[in-house]
């Protein structure tokens, strides 16, 4: 029988033997919790034990938005980064293990004199010593994903992971498929999936505010971070602090080279997922969602810019085709990178613009635009937004992205960004990814999960694993 976290044979977990101990010594004492432990007062029996697995730019802002809430304690991190300079990132200042420890032991030292935060390299030796941990935060380069979350999730963790979900159609298949095996709590990091607007586009789309759609529109203008690279960098000397063969992870084993480590790893097909892995989960989800687009029929991709079997291009440009979805008829889906837009539609306004990231729906009565991260909807003609009335809620509002995903953890219902849907989404995007890897136009059989036409690309689903990082289907 598979227990809850935390739950022994006898059917009484940790936190209900502390709550009911808590429950006989209020009887006798009469003292109101408050009294004791101030107004903002948590009770140990109610806080979510959580290691940080991946301590960059990324792994620092998950940390700083767990600071926001009390029953979130973070109690260790892993990184085979000791320490690494961010300032020419848009993440700015020091990141790694040790500073991102040092943040986390200062913020919970307010409350806690003299907090510590085991650190490790490797996060599973955290996982081995630090039973404690009842929840797993993975921000490691997209590459350790999958690794770590079905690790995690084995072991009966509650796992939070970042976008994009996996590095390959195939884990991405198979972390959904351990989520349901196990259990636990889940959510992927694609944080504007939990914003009020969001929701309310896919009302406004449902209420008919644009009519029938069958033409979307979204982008990014991010780009290599590597400009005028190609073939595989030269090696360098592996900087003091890192432990370049953890870093790897499942790869083949390279020299360290600072094309790589930090950040630029996006671009390389081993380990990042281009521009398109990076934002698609941001500035697709809101047609993901509200039209029920996980199926493609064909998926085709078009590089701007040179591309070579070690680097991605400085840019893409996708065409997804997608057939009816019961009542719903099917869509032209394009996306856009490195400045690459789409055509203005009727009735914008010639001195508005498109934003760096957003998408574009196209319907029979008009259009309409969201910014990145699905953020609020503009109708097209701009008249018809001042006169559209918005139609009441129907979806659930989110409490907040992290917020969801710890009362998932205690039992509550499954964060709406949960792995069945981030892992559908995540798909979807790296199908983008197999057809610019093939060069060639695919033509999905998602049931069989291969190409129907192309051998070339059902090579990209999934990729070797080196020895000691297999991941068991």
């Amino acid at each position: 029988m598979i227990l809850p976290v935390g739950m022994n044979k006898s059917g009484l977990s940790r936190r209900a033997f502390i709550r009911s101990g808590a429950a006989a010594i209020a009887a006798f004492t009469m003292v109101p919790r408050h009294v004791l432990g101030g107004p903002k007062f948590v009770s140990p029996s109610e806080k979510i034990n959580i290691a940080i697995v991946g301590c960059g730019g990324q792994g620092r802002a998950n940390v700083r938005a767990l600071f926001g809430l009390a029953d979130a304690q973070i109690i260790a991190v892993a990184d085979p980064v000791e320490t690494q300079n961010l300032d020419a990132f848009y993440f700015k200042g020091l990141a790694g293990r040790l500073p991102v420890k040092a943040e986390i032991e200062e913020h919970f030292a307010d409350k806690t004199p003299n907090y510590k935060v085991a650190d490790y390299q490797d996060f599973r030796h955290l996982l081995e010593r630090e039973r404690a941990v009842d929840a797993v935060l993975c921000a490691t380069p997209d590459h350790l994903h999958a690794f770590v979350s079905v690790t995690a999730m084995r072991q009966k963790k509650h796992i939070y992971c970042e976008k994009p979900l996996a590095h390959n159609v195939w884990e991405a298949r198979l972390l959904a498929r351990v989520a349901r095996e196990t259990g636990v709590a889940t959510q992927m990091g694609n944080q504007g999936h939990s914003g009020g607007f969001i929701r309310q586009t896919c009302e406004m789309i449902w209420d008919g505010a644009i009519g029938e759609v069958r033409e979307v529109h979204a982008w990014t203008s991010a780009t290599r971070w590597n400009k005028g690279l190609s073939g595989r960098p030269p090696d360098e000397p592996v900087p003091a602090g890192v432990n370049w063969d953890l870093w790897i992870g499942p790869r083949e084993l390279r020299g360290y080279s600072s094309a790589l480590n930090p950040v630029r790893w996006r671009d390389f097909w081993d380990f990042g997922t281009a521009p398109i892995g990076d934002f698609f989960c941001h500035n697709f989800d809101p047609a993901f969602w509200a039209l029920d687009l996980r199926e493609p029929m064909t998926v085709e991709a078009t590089p701007v810019g040179p591309i070579d079997s070690y680097v991605a291009p400085p840019a893409g440009l996708y065409t997804y085709h997608f057939g009816q979805r019961g009542k719903l008829p099917p869509v032209k889906f394009t996306w856009y990178e490195g400045g690459l837009k789409p055509p203005r539609p009727d009735g914008m306004d010639a001195t508005d613009a498109f934003g760096d990231n957003g998408i574009l729906f196209i319907g029979k009565k008009g259009a309409l635009s969201c910014p990145g991260w699905g953020g609020r909807a503009v109708l097209y003609p701009e008249s018809r937004d001042d006169e559209y009335k918005r139609p009441p809620p129907s979806l659930p509002r989110s409490k907040g992205h992290h917020r969801d995903w710890l009362d998932a953890c205690k039992g509550g219902s499954p964060a709406s960004a949960n792995f069945e849907y981030g892992a559908g989404l995540t798909e979807v995007g790296l199908l983008g990814l197999l057809a610019m890897r093939a060069g060639e136009k695919i033509l999905w059989d998602a049931k069989a999960m291969k190409c129907a036409n192309s051998a070339q690309a059902d090579r990209f689903l999934t990729e070797s694993y080196r020895k000691g990082w297999e991941i068991s289907s």
